[in-house]
């Protein structure tokens, strides 16, 4: 080996030990993140897989070559797996341990044993195969919404390419007279170049994914409801008040479903708190699959929650809260053999796209939602039409304190 191809294979071997650590330590620090210790292993495979590949002609082949490929191969096989578990998709051991199977079981065929060009081609094919799959994981992940995901998905892709191309454009250019050495031309340099180039790169954006994931899961987590699973009153109020522009801007379209839990401390009182945080984990999953899936479902504090559906009003708004409603009563009959007969009472209070605060259409819900406890309970009831009535010129003011049934 060259001293210019050994200097370049050092120097891979210490940046993919390196790059291994750090995303490792990174995994140390929110274990939660699974996929990035993937990634760190892989790179460490890769780092034992370079350090094998630079003993050849000075360990058995059975080593330098085979055994280095298998672990090659399964890098590339780990790299895929990581992104299986970023789109939270289940891993395949399987499929982890194929590659290097395949390589083993074909590398004793004599035609591949006799060919320095077939068994490149072999792995080349493998390892694209494993870097195109991790980039089609990127690409559909309904879950993955980070900025980094498509830079990922690009470098992947090219370098499977780029590995399949290999050894057809070292059959086709020039090799040293006399040899099929693998360390016989300069094309292990050029190849080792853009291998480290590509790991570099790739370990920077996985990482700078990994931290997008996890200031989302944090963010979320601040603003998610940790007993139902639905947004919080600070998450519902963030996520809607964009929608409902101050520049004077009409806003789109929606309704707001206000729903308290009718005699919820009577629950409380006769089947303990226990119980009464199963009928409220019960009712959220109850709204959540009575609505689509772009509307929102937020508890706002205690046993009030509330519902925001976009792009609809009148009496489809009512329709569905009428079908909360039934559902829910139907529901929570009996819950765990006990006769509990929960029920809710709602306030619909429709936005026709007017330019209004969120905060004053729950205002508006609000008043609805007293009506509905004052009629019986276990109701729905609509917000007045005069009740919000005002000048395009005059600005109602908003009230010192938050309604009701969102404080």
């Amino acid at each position: 080996m060259s001293d210019e191809v050994s200097a370049l294979f050092s120097v891979s071997i210490s940046v993919e030990s390196m790059l291994g650590l750090l995303l490792l330590f990174m995994w140390a620090q929110n274990f939660e993140l699974r996929a990035v210790a993937w990634w760190g292993s892989a790179h460490l495979l890769r780092a034992g897989s370079i350090s094998l590949f630079g003993l050849y002609s000075e360990v058995p082949d059975f080593v330098s070559i085979d055994l280095a490929n298998v672990l090659l191969l399964t890098s590339f096989a780990a790299t895929w797996t990581g992104t299986r578990l970023y789109a939270a998709r289940k891993i395949s051991l399987p499929l982890l341990f194929a590659g290097g199977i395949v390589w083993l079981v074909a590398v004793q065929f004599p035609v591949f044993q006799e060919s320095i060009h077939l068994r490149s081609l072999l792995s080349a094919f493998i390892i694209a195969a494993y870097t195109w799959a991790a980039a089609a994981e990127l690409w559909h992940c309904e879950n993955c919404a980070s900025v980094s995901r498509l830079p990922a998905c690009f470098l992947l892709f090219a370098h499977g390419a780029l590995f399949l191309l290999r050894t057809p454009l070292v059959m086709m250019l020039p090799h040293p007279a006399g040899t099929e050495r693998l360390f016989g031309s300069i094309w292990p340099t050029v190849l080792s170049s853009e291998a480290l180039l590509f790991t570099i790169s790739i370990a920077f954006i996985l990482m700078a994914m990994a931290k997008e994931r996890a200031a989302y899961v944090h963010k979320a987590a601040a603003m998610i409801d940790p007993l139902t699973g639905v947004w919080n009153r600070r998450g519902l109020l963030t996520e809607n008040e964009r929608f409902f522009p101050s520049s004077g801007q009409p806003a789109p379209e929606a309704a707001v479903l206000l729903i308290d839990l009718d005699n919820f401390k009577s629950i409380n009182d006769r089947f303990g708190h226990a119980f009464g945080d199963r009928v409220l984990q019960m009712f959220a999953a109850t709204a959540r699959s009575a609505v689509r899936g772009t509307d929102y479902v937020g508890r706002l504090g205690g046993e009030e929650f509330a519902v925001v559906l976009y792009g609809l009003a009148g009496d489809r708004a009512s329709a569905v809260a009428e079908r909360i409603r039934n559902a829910f009563a139907e529901q929570a009959r009996v819950i765990e053999g006990e006769n509990v007969g929960a029920t809710v009472s709602i306030g619909v209070a429709v936005h026709d796209g007017s330019t209004i605060a969120f905060t004053e259409l729950l205002w508006k819900a609000d008043r609805a939602l007293y009506r509905a406890k004052e009629g019986g309970r276990n109701r729905v009831e609509s917000a007045l039409p005069d009740f919000y009535s005002r000048s395009h010129d005059a600005a109602v003011p908003l009230p010192q304190a938050m309604p009701r049934s969102v404080a």
